[in-house]
């Protein structure tokens, strides 16, 4: 499920192109994709399909101020390269990588509403605490997170 959920999210879906599922203006592909899991944190290989191993550390209350945070069994983080926006002029870099994170968050929780699960996507995070904890490089920065889980019992 994790990996049809991450394909959705953005996944190669033009092999010959590398194309992906979620759109990325001039195909820069700014956003990486890390999944804290409480077992490690990883970054999500679009072009392999599978997961990369950051470390081996639970960084799923660092995720948001929320408390479901620390429990939700899945937080995905999106995290701009801001590296790969050089190309474009300054004023538009914010909105270029806000754009991509908005759609992979979209693909995400149209899958979560396919498949029969709860998904909530946050801007509130503490950016420089979680770039601490993903260990990201200088030129990394998370744009977004968003939790899946099961959704809470109905009354």
């Amino acid at each position: 499920m994790l990996g049809d959920l991450l394909w959705a999210a953005n996944g190669v879906n033009r092999p010959g192109t590398g194309g992906r599922t979620a759109p990325s203006a001039r195909a820069f592909n700014e956003i990486d994709i890390y999944v804290a899991l409480p077992y490690g944190v990883y970054r999500y290989d679009a072009l392999s399909h599978h997961l990369v191993l950051k470390h081996a550390i639970n960084a799923r209350n660092m995720t948001g101020y929320q408390d479901f945070v620390g429990t939700a069994p899945l937080d995905l983080v999106y995290v701009v390269q801001t590296a790969k926006l050089l190309p474009i002029p300054p004023q538009q870099r914010d909105i270029f990588s806000a754009v991509a994170a908005g759609a992979i968050a979209q693909n995400v929780s149209l899958y979560c509403a396919s498949a029969g699960l709860a998904t909530v996507v946050r801007g509130w995070i503490n950016h420089r605490l979680l770039a601490d904890a993903l260990r990201l490089n200088e030129d990394e920065l998370p744009v977004l997170a968003q939790t899946v889980g099961m959704p809470a019992a109905t009354a």
